[in-house]
């Protein structure tokens, strides 16, 4: 699986970028049908202290490509929230696959 990662308005990280690859790597073992993913970390000016930081990942795979994003205090915890919707979307899919 490819993964690009996209930054806007964000310097590049490779802490970031080993913590997504691990764990879409973990997808990629369970959902052998992934083809490639991009990943966008950006940042925006916001009243709440609690929001800020967004991850958003596209997956691309046969059919619709699926899309999560995560708006939080820290990447660390967009990437985990943004992975977790992704699982989401990923389990239905297959579920769908396998009833057909």
């Amino acid at each position: 699986m490819d993964i690009n990662f996209n930054y806007v308005h964000v310097t590049a990280s490779e802490r970031l970028e080993e913590l997504v690859t691990k764990k879409l790597e973990k997808l990629q073992d369970r959902y052998d049908w992934i083809v490639r993913s991009e990943v966008f970390f950006k940042t925006e000016n916001t009243s709440s202290p609690k929001t800020g930081m967004i991850c958003e990942i596209k997956l691309s795979a046969p059919g619709q490509n699926l899309f999560a994003s995560s708006n939080e205090k820290g990447f660390e915890v967009a990437i985990t929230n943004t992975i977790d919707d992704v699982k989401r979307q990923l389990q239905k899919k297959k579920e769908k696959m396998s009833s057909h």
